[in-house]
C-alpha cells in the first residue's frame, strides 16, 4: 500500500511557484502570480496601509540535488573554520585590553593606570560628556551588536528562501567578517580602542549572521541526505510507519547537527594550537596578539572557501513580482507571528528561547570580562582555557550524540539535561556576590568553567539547532532559521543593556549575575513543561502540506 508524500518533505509543484498569503485573520489564502495582471499584483501586495496580505512562498522543490560526500564535508569544514576564537574571543580580549590601557581609576582620577599594583579594580573610558566603565563598553558594544542583527535577521532573513540569494548572502558576510579580522593588524596603541570596538562590532555582527544563514542551510540538507531519501521513500511506499519514519528522520537531523558541532569543536582546537605557534616564540613581541588574531582568521579561510564552491544549487522560487529582498522579509515574519494559533509550540520556542539565549549569551560575555581581568587580558591563557573548552566540548558532543542514537533519546530530553547547566553557570556567578571563595574569583573556577561548559553548552548549541528544525515548516527554512537567529544569535538586547546598568551604578561585575539567572531559569521552565515537540513537528507540517496541497489543486486544475 502506497502513502501519501512523507511529512517532512511535501512535494512541490514543477510549475512556475505560487505566493500563499495570510490575511488579516492570519488564513493562508492563494494568490497566482503566473498569470496576474499589474493590477492583481497590487491587489496581492498593497500599499502600506491599505492592504491586508503577506506573501508566503515554499522553498522547496521536488528534484532537489542528493547531497553529495564533497558537500557535506564542505558543510562540516566551513564550521570547522567558523568556530568563533577570532571574532568571539580574542576580538573581544583585544578590544577590553587597549580599552583597560586607555582608561583611569575612577577612585584615583584622570592619569591614573588601571592596572597598577595599588589600583581600585574599577576602570573608565571617556564616554560621551562623563565615564563609563570598561565593562559596560563591552556590554553595550554586545547590546548594540545584537540589535543590528535584529535588523539583518528580520530584513533579509526571509529573503534568503528566494532564488540564489541565501547563498550569496552568507557568501557577503562570511568576507565582511574576514576582512574586519584582519583589519585588526591596525590595532597596536591603546588610543585605537575606539577603532577596536568598531572592528569588534563589526565581526561579532557578521559572525552572528554566519552562523544563523550557515545553519539555514542544515535543514534542506537533511532532508537531501542519501539515507533521508532511502527512509522517506519507505514511509511512501507504506514499508513503515510514521512514527518509525519521524524517529529516524529527527535522528538524521541530529546526526548532521552533531557533526557538525563536533568539527567546529575540532576547528577550536586545532586553531588554538596554531596560536600556540604563534604565543610562544614570540611572547615579547608587541604585535604578538594581532599575528595571533590573523593566522585565526586565515585558518578559516582555508577550511570556509569549500562550501561556496562544492554547495549544490538548490534554489528557491523568484522574488514575487512587485516585491524586494528588503521588503519581504518584513512581510513574512508579520504573517508568520500571525500563524501562532496554527504553529504554538513553534513560537512558544522561539519566544522563551530567545530569553534563554539572552541570558546564556549574557552570561557568557560577562564570565568573559572576569576571566580577562583575572588573567590581564592574556592571549596565551585564554588559549589554554580554550583548549580545555574545545577538547571537552567535541568529547561531549560525541558522548551526546553516541548516547541519544544507542538509546534513542529524544532531542528535547537531551536538550533539557544540557539546560539544567545553563542555569548553575549564573547561579554560580551569582554567589561571588557574598563571598570570594567561589563565584568567579579564583584560577581554579575559570578552569572549571571552561571544562563543564565544554561538557554540556556544546551538546545544548546542538540540540537546540535540532529542535528548531523539528519545529520548523519544511520549505520555510530561512524565514524560521531567521527567526530562530533573532532568538538565538540577536537575542541579547535586554541582558547586556541591563546588565551594564547595574554594574555601571554598582561597580561590581558579579551584580548582573542574579538577573541571568533568573531570566535562564523561567526560559527554561516554559521550554520544559510548554513545548511538546511531537505535536509541534507534526503542527509544521500541516501547515507547510496545507499550502502544497493548494499549489497542487492549482497545477491540477491548469493541466
Amino acid at each position: 500500500m502506497s502513502r501519501p508524500p512523507a511529512p517532512e518533505n511535501p512535494i512541490a509543484a514543477t510549475k512556475a511557484p505560487l505566493v500563499f498569503e495570510a490575511d488579516k485573520h492570519g488564513d493562508v489564502v492563494e494568490t497566482d502570480t503566473r498569470a496576474s495582471t499589474d493590477a492583481s499584483i497590487r491587489e496581492s501586495f498593497p500599499t502600506p496601509g491599505k492592504g491586508n496580505t503577506t506573501t508566503f512562498v515554499s522553498s522547496i522543490s521536488k528534484n532537489e540535488p542528493i547531497v553529495t560526500r564533497r558537500e557535506l564535508w564542505s558543510y562540516y569544514l566551513y564550521y570547522n573554520g567558523d568556530n568563533g576564537v577570532g571574532p568571539l574571543g580574542f576580538s573581544m580580549t583585544l578590544f577590553q585590553s587597549l580599552a583597560n590601557a586607555a582608561g583611569f581609576d575612577p577612585v584615583k582620577g584622570p592619569g591614573s593606570s588601571c592596572s597598577a599594583p595599588d589600583a581600585s579594580g574599577q576602570c573608565v573610558v571617556p564616554w560621551g560628556s562623563g565615564t563609563k566603565a570598561v565593562s559596560s563598553v563591552v556590554l553595550i558594544a554586545n547590546g548594540v551588536s545584537f540589535a543590528i542583527m535584529t535588523l539583518i535577521f528580520t530584513t533579509i532573513g526571509s529573503a534568503a528562501d528566494y532564488g540564489t540569494f541565501g547563498r550569496w548572502l552568507l557568501f557577503v558576510i562570511t568576507c565582511i567578517c574576514w576582512a574586519a579580522q584582519f583589519a585588526s593588524m591596525s590595532l597596536t596603541v591603546p588610543s585605537r580602542w575606539t577603532l577596536a570596538m568598531g572592528l569588534y562590532m563589526v565581526g561579532f555582527i557578521s559572525y552572528g549572521a554566519t552562523l544563523v544563514f550557515y545553519a539555514a542551510a542544515f535543514p534542506r540538507l537533511a532532508r537531501n541526505t542519501p539515507h533521508a531519501r532511502q527512509i522517506r521513500d519507505k514511509y511512501e511506499a507504506g514499508e513503515t510507519s510514521r512514527e518509525e519514519y519521524e524517529r529516524e528522520e529527527s535522528l538524521e537531523k541530529n546526526r548532521i547537527s552533531n557533526i557538525s558541532t563536533m568539527h567546529s569543536n575540532i576547528g577550536y582546537i586545532v586553531t588554538l594550537c596554531l596560536n600556540l605557534s604563534v604565543l610562544l616564540p614570540l611572547a615579547k613581541n608587541p604585535k604578538v596578539n594581532n599575528y595571533t588574531l590573523v593566522l585565526t582568521n586565515a585558518y578559516w579561510v582555508v577550511t570556509g572557501i569549500w562550501w561556496f564552491l562544492f554547495q549544490q544549487p538548490r534554489p528557491g522560487p523568484p522574488v514575487p513580482s512587485g516585491e524586494s529582498y528588503l521588503t519581504i522579509g518584513w512581510k513574512q515574519i508579520w504573517a508568520a507571528f500571525k500563524q501562532y494559533k496554527k504553529l504554538p509550540y513553534t513560537f512558544i520556542y522561539l519566544f522563551s528561547f530567545f530569553l534563554l539565549a539572552d541570558g546564556l549569551n549574557t552570561t557568557g560575555t560577562l564570565v568573559a570580562i572576569c576571566q580577562n581581568d583575572k588573567f590581564s587580558f592574556s592571549f596565551l591563557q585564554n588559549t589554554y582555557l580554550g583548549l580545555a573548552q574545545a577538547i571537552t566540548s567535541t568529547m561531549s558532543t560525541l558522548g551526546f550524540w553516541y548516547i541519544q542514537k544507542y538509546y534513542k533519546i529524544s532531542t528535547k530530553r537531551m536538550f533539557v539535561v544540557t539546560n539544567v547547566v545553563t542555569m548553575l553557570i549564573p547561579f554560580w556567578g551569582m554567589l561571588g556576590i557574598w563571598t570570594n571563595r567561589i563565584g568567579f574569583h579564583n584560577v581554579w573556577e575559570f578552569w572549571a568553567y571552561n571544562v563543564v561548559f565544554g561538557l554540556f553548552q556544546a551538546p545544548y548549541y546542538a540540540f537546540s539547532q535540532t529542535m528548531m528544525a523539528e519545529l520548523t515548516p519544511p520549505g520555510f527554512d530561512n524565514m524560521f532559521f531567521g527567526l530562530f537567529g533573532l532568538s538565538n544569535r540577536a537575542s541579547s538586547m535586554i541582558g547586556p543593556n541591563v546588565i551594564q546598568a547595574i554594574i555601571n551604578r554598582s561597580g561590581s561585575n558579579w551584580t548582573g549575575f542574579p538577573f541571568l539567572f533568573a531570566l535562564c531559569a523561567c526560559a527554561s521552565m516554559v521550554i520544559w513543561f510548554g513545548v511538546d515537540i511531537t505535536k509541534g513537528r507534526r503542527d509544521a507540517v500541516a501547515w507547510a502540506e496545507g499550502i502544497q496541497k493548494r499549489a497542487d489543486s492549482n497545477n491540477d486544475k491548469e493541466s
